[in-house]
């Protein structure tokens, strides 16, 4: 089979290489809140979408933990763009475990790596419940409901989603299912005016019955319960998802190290906190590096031990870097309170960690609940 034109690149190299444009529009596309369109169009044209797709397929062959550090270095040049970006992969990596595993899914791969197709999660609010209605209707269903933080929609082709159904049983089922943005029925809210991560163009997605043929119908499972499939999903999400905050991290103690060996004064108080701060820092990176190693490039059995462990870490590093961009400002002072120092942006983009699944009160109360299970 002929070669993947992509299995040559160095990555890591090109995202640094992209990353200095990142850079330079990051400000513009916080301050006015836009899409990254102009990354997002670099990325397609170096094929990033598809960079994890194995190479005979017709993407790059990267392996997992790669994919993880692109993501963390391209949060240090742009959080929202790195951000948006892992929300296509961590729909990308179950695809790939389960071509290790079960051998399905390569049509769907291969299609994203020909076209460069952008996938939208709207997992965020779902999680166990998820929401919207299904009703049946010859040859599949009608769908009908509103995705929130639906990240790159602006930018997206199929959208990869889920919702509740009442079968003929009268039992509450939740179906998972993919469409193309371009069904009828289907249509963008321009409603993201938030606090950070402003430009990851993450517009409520509203449905009107649209049509889900019986064949775009990927799973059922009981509504509010946790399934297995849970156990792939988190062990393979969640690392590439919280890349981008250890990336602010990152960025955020490169800032304030450089600002600090500036600083004329006060010396010994900074260099306790700076060496504090650098504590703070390592845990956040050993427990991501924790994190995608229970990955292990897609060779591992899932089982909830991998997701209990994958959420609790999530909770940590979101924690974790949002202590690192605090503390930073704090240290540099006043300063880190205009907008022209992109901390001021870190500290706001930094805050979104919590919201991914799940928040930290929830994930307290889900992980004692299933170690208390005899």
């Amino acid at each position: 089979m002929k070669e993947s034109k992509t299995a040559t690149i160095n990555w890591i190299e090109l995202i640094h290489k992209l990353g200095a444009n990142f850079e330079k529009r990051a400000n513009d596309n916080d301050k006015e809140g836009t899409f990254v369109h102009a990354n997002y169009a670099d990325l397609k044209k170096n094929s990033f979408f598809s960079a994890a797709i194995p190479v005979e397929l017709g993407g790059g062959g990267i392996s997992h933990q790669e994919m993880c550090n692109v993501i963390r270095i391209m949060a240090q040049y742009c959080s929202s763009t790195a951000l948006a970006f892992s929300m296509h992969q961590h729909l990308i990596a179950p695809s790939l475990w389960k071509l290790k595993h079960k051998n399905v899914g390569a049509t769907m791969l291969q299609n994203v790596a020909k076209h460069q197709l952008v996938l939208i999660s709207t997992g965020a609010a779902d999680w166990l419940g998820s929401s919207g209605e299904l009703t049946k209707t010859d040859g599949g269903y009608l769908f009908t409901g509103k995705k929130y933080f639906a990240s790159q929609s602006e930018a997206g082709n199929v959208v990869v989603t889920s919702a509740r159904y009442l079968n003929e049983d009268k039992d509450w089922k939740v179906l998972h299912f993919s469409a193309s943005m371009n069904t009828e029925g289907i249509s963008i809210a321009e409603d993201w005016d938030v606090l950070g991560m402003r430009a990851t163009g993450s517009q409520t997605l509203e449905f009107k019955n649209v049509f889900i043929p019986d064949a775009s119908i990927a799973l059922e499972r009981p509504k509010d319960e946790f399934h297995m499939v849970w156990n792939i999903v988190l062990t393979v999400a969640l690392p590439l998802i919280m890349a981008t905050y250890v990336g602010i991290a990152e960025k955020g103690m490169e800032i304030v190290l450089a600002r600090g060996r500036a600083i004329k004064g006060n010396k010994d108080q900074i260099s306790i906190r700076i060496g504090k701060l650098n504590n703070v820092l390592l845990s956040i990176q050993t427990q991501w590096n924790a994190m995608h190693q229970m990955t292990n490039n897609f060779n591992f059995k899932p089982n909830e031990l991998t997701s209990i462990k994958a959420l609790s870490y999530k909770t940590n590093i979101a924690e974790g870097a949002k202590e690192v961009v605090t503390e930073a400002m704090e240290i540099i002072g006043g300063q880190s309170f205009y907008k022209k120092n992109n901390l001021e942006r870190l500290f706001r983009d930094v805050q979104a960690g919590e919201f991914h699944p799940l928040p930290k009160w929830k994930q307290y109360a889900f992980t004692g609940e299933r170690l208390l299970k005899e």
